[in-house]
């Protein structure tokens, strides 16, 4: 299907226009400063800060430090409605019949497809959109002064078994996370849920495990930039801004593809609250010009039609636009982590066990 060229911020709102009296009427009472005021709680660092400048006044901000600190948060009942800004692996430990549907069908329509299932929350079809993805990304490889490793970037993700990395290895916390590189190390083509009997994932990830320097992204990344390390498995996000300003980065994407991260915006108001307008306008200005480049600056990449994004990033240095937005053939080979049911989460936990115990 043909796409139409990168949107303006005139055109989305001529769009907008077209939705509906309810959009357009959401759309006024967002900016018009009437009403209760509502909530924006987000991470520090994970919202951009020219996007969170923008919010209209009808709105409060309130930044946490850790999603931790952010679930605490949200157990203290307040007369406010909120708007809460997280990965979609923390969206996955709100309650959900706590999370209202986002009712913005027009502005949801001018996502690519692939945003459908993050926007229900990967629950079926039929589903009401409880969230709004405003960012994805990949998981990339990020080498600090490696010339050599960058050349045999065809291995992919076994480039991380590489015996010159033993000790020289960033990996990131999440134990689901590297069990899902551990099966592309082994498969172009993995299950969505392993098999905690499979002897040789297991030993994959034991594997992977022991190349480790640092299980933490952020104070990992921290030895990478001070030479004690080699490589690290960061986001797409993380890695973008770094390689702009250090000419020692290099980063890759492998053609096997990555599990996809997502960044949502979801809908909560305690019972008895008056739930505040959705800032429509606001949301529909992170993905258009002039604030989509600021958004692309720092990593984060809205899930607009790739075509569109295409146009943006025309603009860019040609080796930062895959790792922004991959080649459609490796975007494709990309997976969500969905939510999990309790059987599998008791066998991906017998499969760390198995690994970790060799």
């Amino acid at each position: 299907m043909a796409q139409a060229p990168l949107l303006s911020r005139r055109h989305l709102l001529q769009l907008a226009s077209l939705g509906g009296s309810a959009l357009a009427a959401g759309a006024l009472a967002g900016c018009s400063g009437g009403g209760d005021a509502g909530q924006l709680l987000s991470l520090r660092g994970q919202l951009p800060s020219a996007w969170l400048k923008a919010l209209p006044s009808s709105w409060r901000s309130q930044v946490l430090d850790s999603p931790a600190a952010l679930l605490e948060r949200l157990r203290d009942p307040t007369s406010a409605s909120r708007l809460i800004s997280l990965g979609d692996g923390w969206v996955q430990q709100l309650p959900p019949a706590e999370l209202q549907p986002i009712n913005a069908p027009a502005l949801l329509e001018l996502l690519d497809p692939m945003a459908q299932a993050p926007s229900r929350l990967f629950a079926g079809p039929d589903s009401a959109a409880k969230a709004f993805p405003w960012a994805f990304g990949t998981w990339v490889i990020l080498l600090r002064n490696r010339p050599d490793l960058l050349h045999r970037q065809s291995e992919g993700w076994a480039l991380l078994l590489d015996t010159s990395l033993k000790g020289r290895l960033v990996l990131p916390a999440s134990p689901r996370l590297l069990i899902a590189l551990a099966q592309r190390q082994l498969s172009p083509t993995p299950a969505a849920v392993p098999s905690p009997d499979d002897a040789a994932l297991v030993d994959q990830v034991r594997r992977l495990h022991r190349q480790a320097l640092s299980l933490e992204e952020s104070q990992g990344l921290n030895f990478l930039l001070a030479g004690d390390a080699d490589a690290a498995v960061v986001t797409s996000q993380r890695a973008v801004p770094l390689l702009q300003r250090d000419p020692r980065l290099t980063a890759f994407l492998p053609a096997t593809g990555s599990p996809l991260w997502w960044q949502l915006l979801v809908r909560q108001w305690p019972a008895g609250s008056t739930a505040a307008p959705l800032p429509l306008e606001w949301l529909r200005d992170g993905l258009s010009l002039p604030l989509l480049d600021r958004l692309l600056a720092a990593g984060w990449v809205p899930p607009l039609p790739a075509a569109q994004l295409a146009t943006a990033l025309k603009r860019w240095p040609a080796r930062l636009r895959p790792l922004l937005l991959p080649p459609p053939a490796v975007l494709e080979r990309c997976t969500n982590l969905e939510p999990l049911s309790a059987a599998q989460r008791q066998g991906l936990q017998q499969l760390w066990d198995q690994a970790m115990a060799g």
